[in-house]
């Protein structure tokens, strides 16, 4: 794919949650100081009622204004499929397992402000992981919201996509319980123990098999790998607390222990 809209795709970025990302010249008629941005094309066509459900989504994001949020640019559709550009971190994501536990404690600390700004708009991200804390100079920044959802009440906004990656869902979801503040911390927590340890909560889920992996969930209890540190165990055990009473009130509050300890 070279490009869609008047957007020219330099590199794919590699694939996300339906759909693929990838570089790209910024158009002239962006006001934006920046020569590249970055775009996710969604896989397949998309309805016109879903192009409205996620261009509602994506407006929604867009009015939260915080530094800790990549910036959200531009949706659009071009012959059924769906796209938006967003701003683009060359530096890569939390992910990568090569970083030291200074920039990794720091970067989750930045996305837990992020999630805190979303939530006091009424809104939950739905899919906190490593790949979509991205990092830059200064820190780093809470991408992809294209598979969030709305809590402002009275009002729903769906999402776009599958359920959050298996093993950075609080268990409490798949039960059938809403997003929520909690939720949300559970995902920080998780996200900051893979990003820290190299493993997950609940080992390496088998990949493609998503029964399988919901019975491992469901099996056993999420444990914290014995070679962290005691402070940085100590803040994911608060964030993945099996009662979300004992978990941080806020995302706020995860990220200020988080900078306590970086």
């Amino acid at each position: 794919m070279n490009g869609i809209a008047d957007y020219e795709f330099i590199r794919s970025l590699g694939k996300g949650n339906h759909g693929e990302f990838f570089v790209a010249r910024k158009p002239e008629r962006l006001p934006v100081d920046a020569e590249f941005v970055a775009v996710k094309v969604l896989s397949g066509p998309t309805s016109e009622d879903l192009f409205r459900r996620a261009t509602r989504e994506l407006s929604a994001f867009a009015s939260v204004q915080s530094p800790y949020l990549v910036a959200l640019y531009d949706a659009g559709q071009q012959d059924e499929v769906f796209f938006y550009a967003m701003e683009y971190l060359p530096e890569g994501s939390l992910a990568a397992n090569s970083h030291d536990r200074k920039t990794v404690v720091s970067a989750v600390a930045d996305a837990s402000r992020a999630a805190h700004a979303l939530h006091e708009a009424g809104i939950v991200h739905r899919d906190i992981k490593p790949q979509n804390v991205l990092l830059h100079a200064g820190g780093a920044k809470l991408a992809d919201l294209g598979l969030s959802h709305v809590l402002a009440p009275g009002v729903t906004v769906t999402g776009m996509g599958s359920v959050t990656s298996i093993e950075y869902t609080d268990p409490a979801l798949i039960h059938g319980a809403a997003p929520s503040r909690a939720t949300e911390i559970f995902s920080l927590g998780a996200t900051l123990h893979r990003a820290l340890s190299g493993t997950g909560l609940y080992g390496e889920l088998p990949e493609g098999d998503a029964m399988l992996a919901l019975r491992r969930v469901f099996s056993q209890p999420p444990t914290i790998a014995s070679g962290l540190d005691e402070a940085v165990a100590a803040a994911i055990g608060w964030a993945i607390a099996p009662n979300a009473v004992d978990r941080p009130a806020t995302a706020l509050a995860f990220a200020e222990r988080l900078d306590s300890i970086a």
